[in-house]
């Protein structure tokens, strides 16, 4: 078993290709470089013991017997034994290559998936925030925030013609307030180590968080401890205090989406992934999110001009990696340390 040269991107077909979250996995085969891609129904990760087993039960014993297989998973990347993030699964690709018959086993970072994603997503599967078109459909970087169990962000830098994925852990930058409302509810926010990071109010608990602040800030007790509950009654327009968390969060998201659009010079748009921002997507398109985004003097005409999205494709990371395993030679992929072969 040995590691290929980054130069031989290519994979052998069929390839699996897995997007490999918390709670659930959700899996899928490309039987050629042309043939559609076959979805498989997701997978709880809390049914399996391991990995390996779901694999096997959704996908071997049904028959079909990939030579490849390309995963994205939420957690760190060091070596041959994987941990993931939220749940108990460990991957390890030289089992996989022993035990499950793969001859290649390429692991890369979820967020990275995403980035794969934005790539060459369709009209169909965004939808744009906001009136900026000047940079629409330009072949230019582009960055991924996704707020959910925590702030994902990845940048999709273009250069030499080639797409180059960049995962980071920009859901980890500080966040501080700006206004005075922002000055009322901060010194309440739940802080990690003494310090407030975007993931800590950009996600489904910081939600959570940033209501309970706004509640303590009013004198008031909070009603709700469900993100779920938070964002109904927001959207309904039926708790004042609701309302207010979802346009600061929207606000607050704005102004992050902004700084990685700084920091990447993301000419080709900002995108907002995952399940959280499709289901805000009622607030997103109000002004909070677009002005956050703007106000970043003395660049806010060059803000002004790039777009903003929300991706509406239902299973965004598969076709990330799906892109990547007809076509790696137009990916910047490093595979280093990454990329198993029997």
């Amino acid at each position: 078993m040995h590691q290929l040269d980054k130069s031989d991107a290519s994979m052998p077909f069929p390839i699996l290709i897995g997007d490999i979250g918390g709670t659930n996995a959700r899996f899928a085969v490309i039987e050629t470089a042309t043939s559609a891609q076959v979805d498989y129904p997701n997978v709880r990760t809390a049914d399996f013991e391991t990995i390996d087993d779901a694999i096997r039960a959704t996908i071997l014993e049904k028959g079909v017997k990939p030579r490849s297989a390309i995963l994205a998973v939420a957690g760190p990347i060091a070596d041959d034994e994987i941990p993931l993030t939220n749940c108990d699964w460990v991957v390890r690709p030289k089992t996989m290559i022993a035990d499950l018959g793969f001859e290649d086993v390429l692991v890369v970072n979820d967020f990275e998936a995403q980035a794969l994603a934005i790539s060459d997503l369709s009209a169909d599967h965004r939808e744009r925030l906001g009136n900026a078109d000047a940079h629409e459909d330009m072949v230019a970087s582009r960055v991924v925030l996704g707020p959910g169990t925590g702030l994902g962000v990845g940048g999709l830098l273009h250069a030499r013609d080639i797409w180059v994925p960049v995962p980071g852990e920009g859901g980890h930058v500080d966040l501080g307030p700006r206004t005075k409302r922002d000055l009322e509810i901060f010194p309440h926010v739940e802080t990690i180590e003494g310090r407030v990071s975007a993931e800590q109010i950009l996600s489904g608990r910081g939600i959570v968080n940033l209501y309970r602040a706004i509640c303590t800030a009013d004198g008031m007790d909070p009603k709700y401890a469900d993100p779920a509950d938070i964002t109904a009654h927001a959207l309904a327009e039926s708790d004042k205090t609701a309302v207010e968390t979802l346009s600061l969060f929207s606000t607050y998201l704005g102004r992050v989406a902004g700084d990685m659009a700084m920091i990447f010079m993301a000419r080709g748009g900002v995108f907002l992934s995952g399940g959280i921002s499709q289901k805000i997507l009622p607030a997103l398109r109000k002004p909070e999110f677009r002005a956050g985004f703007e106000d970043k003097a003395p660049h806010t005409h060059l803000l002004k001009t790039i777009p903003t999205y929300v991706v509406t494709h239902p299973l965004a990371a598969l076709a990330g990696l799906s892109s990547y395993a007809r076509r790696p030679d137009s990916y910047g992929v490093s595979t280093d340390g990454r990329r198993w072969v029997r």
